[in-house]
């Protein structure tokens, strides 16, 4: 199916203790990011930036969406490579160089699936399907900098 999607969410303030941004350190990086019908995302800056680390954090959630993009896309893939997936686990990272003037950007991210099969038969096109999905997945074909998989595949014990 060919055709344009379009997403809207409202991302709000919610930091001013008082005198708003009068100076760096005299504002919380509180924001709360609502989707009609689903529950508020509470976020921050990351802790470096003098952000809530118990809140997600727009690096957080860069990452996040590499990695459910390309289980979403690996789950298709597989339907399509007459795959069983039984199970789907996934410790993804990302590595955020800063430039030392207030800017910087990823220059890595790497997903490690870890992706159990129903059969033996199926490991290797388990294995492919990863290409398929990467290819696949419009976060991933989105971003400017390179996103690499090391997956490892098992068999269900059974």
């Amino acid at each position: 199916m060919i055709g344009e999607h379009r997403y809207l969410l409202t991302t709000t303030w919610t930091g001013n203790r008082g005198d708003g941004t009068t100076g760096y350190r005299d504002y919380d990086r509180s924001v709360s990011i609502r989707v009609d019908g689903k529950p508020d995302l509470l976020a921050s800056a990351d802790r470096p930036f003098h952000g809530d680390p118990s809140r997600w954090n727009p690096e957080d959630l860069l990452l996040a969406a590499l990695s459910e993009c390309h289980l979403l896309s690996y789950l298709y893939a597989c339907v399509a490579a007459g795959v069983v997936v039984v199970g789907y686990h996934d410790h993804a990272t990302a590595l955020l160089r800063e430039d030392g003037w207030g800017g910087g950007e990823f220059v890595e991210a790497v997903l490690h699936p870890e992706v159990v099969v129903a059969d033996a038969a199926m490991v290797d096109a388990a294995l492919a399907a990863h290409t398929t999905a990467h290819d696949n997945c419009f976060i991933a074909t989105s971003v400017a900098f390179p996103v690499r998989h090391e997956p490892v595949v098992t068999v269900a014990a059974g």
